[in-house]
């Protein structure tokens, strides 16, 4: 399975007591779509991923960047401290591809389905036309 996204925040590494490391971060993927009465909805759909091979990658893992990762999607099963069934959905990460790096001070919405980058002053030199 493969997904495309936004990074909603920096990845974090959790260690395990056996001494895995474990990378986790969430994705926003966003679907535009016009219903039949012509209103326009937007649908913004977030996804907790684990990577498992290499806690070096949190490094790269910042917000804003997108990011296309493949893989499978797991369910965690628990009981809560009041004795209820909860589960949820987490997509385990087999390898990432980077479409794109976050814009350095750009202030970009984690929800905002754009792939190119904010231009900044420093970024812009004269224009060509």
């Amino acid at each position: 399975m493969e997904i495309t996204g936004r990074i909603t925040a920096d990845a974090k590494i959790t260690t395990l007591t056996d001494e895995r490391q474990v990378t986790n971060f969430t994705i926003v993927t966003n679907d535009r779509y016009t219903t039949k009465a012509g209103e326009k909805r937007e649908v913004n759909t977030f996804i907790k991923c684990a990577y498992w091979v290499s806690p070096k990658v949190a490094e790269y893992l910042t917000k804003n960047s997108i990011v296309t990762v493949y893989g499978r999607i797991g369910l965690d099963v628990y009981k809560s401290s009041e004795g209820e069934a909860k589960g949820s959905l987490t997509f385990h990460v087999n390898d990432i591809k980077f479409i794109a790096k976050a814009a350095k001070g750009a202030a970009v919405e984690a929800a905002t389905a754009t792939t190119q980058a904010v231009p900044t002053p420093e970024t812009v030199d004269d224009l060509p036309f």
